[in-house]
C-alpha cells in the first residue's frame, strides 16, 4: 500500500531547513524518505521569497529537485476562489496562499502538514501538525 502524501506547509519546511528538532521537521524529513512528499509553487515562493543568500537557495532547489509539484489550474483558481467565498461567509479570511494550498491539497487528497491552526476550518481538509 502506497503511503499517502503530505505537502509541508511553508512553515514545516522552515523547521526542516533550520534543523529544528520539532515534530514537523520531523515529518517533513520522514516524507522525503519515504518519497511521500508534494509540495506546490505557493511554498516554494515563500521559501524562496525568505533566502538570505546563494547558500539557502541552493539547499532549497536542491531539496525539491525530486518533490512533485502540484500545479494549480484555472478550474483550481475557481475553487479556490469559491473556498475563500465560503469561508469568508461564515467569518474566517484565510491568507490566499493558505487557501491555494488548501484547494490543491483537497483537489489531490494530501494531508497539509502544518502548525497553522486556520487550516482546520476548511471542511473535508487533511491537517497534521506532524
Amino acid at each position: 500500500m502506497a503511503t499517502p502524501s503530505v505537502l509541508p506547509d511553508t512553515c514545516a519546511w522552515i523547521d526542516f531547513f533550520r534543523g529544528r528538532q520539532t515534530p514537523l521537521a520531523t515529518a517533513v524529513e520522514q516524507a522525503l524518505l519515504n518519497g511521500s512528499v508534494v509540495t506546490c509553487g505557493v511554498v516554494l515562493y515563500e521559501l524562496l521569497q525568505g533566502i538570505k543568500g546563494a547558500k539557502e537557495e541552493n539547499t532549497i532547489l536542491d531539496a525539491f529537485q525530486s518533490v512533485p509539484v502540484l500545479e494549480l489550474t484555472a478550474g483550481l483558481w475557481i475553487e479556490a476562489g469559491r473556498l475563500a467565498a465560503r469561508l469568508r461567509s461564515k467569518g474566517t479570511n484565510l491568507p490566499l496562499s493558505d487557501i491555494l494550498i488548501a484547494t490543491l491539497a483537497g483537489k489531490h487528497h494530501v494531508t497539509v502538514l502544518t502548525v497553522d491552526q486556520h487550516f482546520s476550518a476548511v471542511p473535508a481538509l487533511s491537517v497534521t501538525a506532524g
